[in-house]
């Protein structure tokens, strides 16, 4: 079975965006948070890419264990 990312529902901020790629990439979700933030003040296009993340990576489903 293929490994896939999905939005925490019980670790998450705003969305689930972050704690959801952190367990996908094995990271702590507040360093994902830190990237976010950093991207999205020295890049610009951080708070359009988290929106997009949210509308198009689905929530864990229940009981859900990879």
């Amino acid at each position: 079975m293929a490994k896939r990312i999905y939005r925490s529902r019980e670790d998450k901020m705003i969305a689930g965006v972050c704690s959801g790629m952190g367990e996908y990439f094995d990271i702590d979700p507040t360093i994902m948070r830190l990237a976010w933030l950093a991207f999205a003040f020295f890049a610009g296009g951080g708070i359009i890419a988290y929106l997009i993340a949210m509308i198009v990576i689905p929530y864990k489903p229940e009981g859900y264990t990879q």
